[in-house]
């Protein structure tokens, strides 16, 4: 494979943790692999007549915290002239994220961006999973209290979550009396506009939530990702343990079924949570645990990430 130029759109790279960073763990791969990097933050990205170009800065990376990256002098680039986008910066998904969309849109797919970012737009992960709710537990999205109240007198205990919440932020489980529900519900309304995710409440996740890293719509890893103790939340970086695992028969069938409508739309780096053999989210805009499933002796990952993207490449 020829080398390549990449650009890659993500969060200050000087406050990532890369022991757990998805995003560097591809750095990584693609330095290994000879490509050009270049490094710009979302806040670089600019549009003028029909070119769309970013404050950019040459990129090396080195597997050390804290001695981790090197920077070359800001320049404006066109980025009709790279191979590929890495479109990878951190949620909020709000509207700037929804901005740097739009314009990456149109360089792609002649610079092909990874994730595709009109189908990053178009599929929220709390969203996107309702067109699979064959596999999903009982689920409401709403913001209507008498509709939320109903929902909790039919499943009992219920979770509660922000509809564009990411990292475990604003997770709450709600007992079907619970004397914190009405305060819970003033706390929600008077801080988020759009509609709340309201899931039935899963006892076993305090056994694991398993992220499933699918590449181009082939799963091809899993870390169990285990709450801490009194937390229902197994987002690592609230504190959840990484264990290695294997795929149930049922994760297998959840994963067939997602695999050709993820590849369908340029979705190549997507990851999936599912508790008790039940999907609860589908995460597109900036997946992790790449480093956590090779961590815990799975596969590695970003090669087989940067090997899908150097195929399409090749077209």
């Amino acid at each position: 494979m020829s080398k390549l130029s990449v650009a890659v759109q993500m969060d200050p790279i000087d406050r990532i943790k890369i022991a757990g960073d998805s995003t560097f763990a591809l750095l990584l791969e693609a330095q290994k692999r000879g490509h050009s990097i270049v490094f710009y933050t979302p806040d670089r990205l600019s549009l003028r007549g029909d070119t769309v170009f970013a404050n950019v800065q040459d990129l090396t990376v080195k597997d050390v915290q804290g001695d981790h990256f090197t920077l070359g002098e800001p320049r404006a680039k066109d980025l009709s002239e790279c191979d590929v986008v890495l479109l990878r910066q951190d949620p909020p998904f709000d509207l700037a994220y929804i901005a740097t969309t739009h314009l990456l849109e149109r360089v792609h797919p002649k610079t092909l961006v990874v994730n595709d970012p009109a189908h990053v737009r178009n599929a929220p992960e709390k969203l996107f999973v309702m067109d699979f709710q064959e596999f999903m537990p009982a689920t409401l999205i709403t913001r209507d209290k008498a509709a939320i109240e109903a929902f909790r007198a039919e499943h009992g205990e219920i979770v509660m979550k922000p509809l564009y919440g990411f990292g475990g932020g604003g997770v709450f489980k709600v007992a079907p009396v619970d004397p914190n529900f009405g305060s819970l519900f003033d706390m929600f309304a008077t801080t988020f506009r759009e509609p709340w995710v309201c899931q039935k409440f899963l006892p076993r996740v305090s056994e694991g939530d398993k992220r499933i890293i699918l590449v181009d719509g082939v799963a091809l890893g899993a870390v169990n990702r285990v709450p801490a103790p009194n937390d229902i939340r197994s987002n690592m970086v609230r504190g959840g343990a990484a264990a290695q695992t294997e795929l149930t028969p049922r994760e297998q069938e959840i994963c067939a079924k997602l695999g050709p409508e993820l590849r369908n739309r340029g979705l190549l780096f997507v990851g999936i949570d599912v508790i008790d053999g039940h999907l609860t989210e589908i995460n597109v805009t900036s997946p992790t645990g790449v480093r956590a499933i090779q961590r815990v002796c799975g596969p590695d990952l970003a090669a087989a990430i940067w090997d899908a993207i150097e195929a399409k490449r090749r077209g």
